[in-house]
């Protein structure tokens, strides 16, 4: 695009040219959800082609995928997908492809879910060390057993071998999961991470993990291709992740030449990425604004910002600016799937729906979860959003299908 076009644009409508080569042809990002929309082996379905060529037709710049599972013998959520061999390429290739056909980008999200696995009862799930989620009942039933030094480097493999599974099936690039309490979190995390070797212990060696697997997936995936890591900010916990080294991170990341680092927050104990941080948390109406206005002083990196941005003339002003380079929205897409169009019209995000919840975290989740699941599974096919309100009524949606993938998920 020439000088002259770019000046007449929006911010938000300008193209991003990443380090890789690749140029994402707005600013605005569809952030990853669990669209739990894989068939029972995990292979993608049509349900998610549709989905995300949905999102395309309405303008999205980048499309990052719901989390894929690197393990079959590990999901975040029933019916993920997973990519671990070649078995379902071609489905993943028309995933893909469907994503790409109106312009956008897609980049695959990897993750393994480490202790808070989906896993039959009294399994013990993988972990950086044996310490439960602090959470009734689940220090119980799912205590995790601390991983080997071998376990360790296998999994670092998977990663990479999935991010070069996604490169063979068409994707633009791949999205490191760091964040929300996952794996990777769990070892950057003083509170999950009490190991005495070389994984464990100082800052350094905690984030010795994600560095390692930042190094192998560019090695499996090369250097013309969109490497992303998702990041928390911090994970709003006593004791927890805290930005300072959070951004002591980021630095190290960039030393790395990740293409593009997304902030977010909070874990399953703390899920700030869900609204329920702390107020003051939630300044200048996006959550993680002022990590990414601290790390840009010291930093060029590409971010990508996600968490309670709303306002239009807000998302232009911090591109302009040069705070963040992409704006990163989740939830709104379940309700407007052209918010991006929307968006680079100079129209701000609508007042999201009333979500049902009880104020009980680990419940309030499940109902997020269902809540949006359903509408996934109106737009896939066709149908128009549709807010659903109250308990009862979400619980009827979608419950009985997250019953039952639970039953069948193998």
């Amino acid at each position: 695009m020439k000088k002259s076009q770019t000046q007449t644009l929006s911010p938000l409508q300008q193209p991003l040219k990443l380090a890789c080569g690749i140029s994402i042809p707005n600013r605005i990002a569809k952030s990853a959800m669990s669209e739990q929309l894989a068939d029972r082996h995990g292979s993608p379905t049509i349900d998610l082609q549709q989905l995300y060529a949905a999102w395309a037709r309405g303008g999205t710049g980048l499309l990052i995928t719901g989390n894929v599972m690197i393990d079959h013998r590990a999901f975040v959520e029933p019916r993920n997908v997973v990519l671990e061999d070649e078995k379902f390429l071609q489905a993943n290739r028309l995933w893909a492809q469907a994503a790409q056909a109106n312009g956008s980008k897609i980049i695959m999200q990897i993750n393994h879910p480490g202790r808070v696995a989906v896993l039959p009862l009294l399994k013990k799930p993988i972990a950086p060390s044996a310490v439960g989620l602090d959470l009734p009942m689940m220090r119980l039933l799912r205590m995790p057993r601390a991983m080997s030094e071998t376990e360790i480097l296998e999994q670092i493999q998977r990663f990479a071998n999935t991010a070069a599974l996604a490169i063979k099936a068409g994707f633009d690039g791949v999205q490191i999961h760091a964040a929300h309490g996952y794996l990777l979190s769990q070892f950057l995390s003083p509170l999950s991470n009490v190991r005495t070797d070389q994984w464990g212990g100082n800052p350094e060696n905690r984030r010795r993990m994600l560095i390692e697997t930042v190094r192998a997936v560019r090695a499996a995936i090369g250097k013309n291709k969109i490497l992303s890591v998702k990041l928390n900010s911090a994970d709003f916990q006593k004791g927890g992740l805290t930005q300072e080294e959070s951004l002591q991170i980021a630095l190290a990341l960039e030393a790395e030449a990740i293409d593009l680092l997304e902030v977010s927050g909070g874990n399953y104990e703390s899920p700030a990425q869900l609204g329920y941080a702390p107020e003051r948390q939630a300044q200048r109406d996006a959550y993680f604004l002022d990590y990414a206005t601290a790390l840009r002083k010291n930093s060029q990196l590409p971010l990508m910002l996600t968490g309670g941005l709303r306002d239009a003339d807000l998302m232009n002003r911090i591109v302009a600016e040069g705070t963040v380079d992409l704006i990163g929205l989740a939830r709104p897409f379940a309700l407007q799937p052209d918010l991006a169009k929307q968006l680079l019209a100079g129209t701000s995000v609508k007042e999201p729906a009333i979500i049902p919840h009880l104020g009980y975290k680990p419940v309030d989740a499940y109902l997020q979860l269902a809540w949006h699941a359903a509408q996934f599974r109106r737009i896939s096919s066709g149908q128009q959003p549709k807010a659903i309100k109250g308990l009862i009524k979400t619980l009827i949606a979608f419950g009985p299908r997250m019953g039952w993938n639970i039953l069948t998920q193998d």
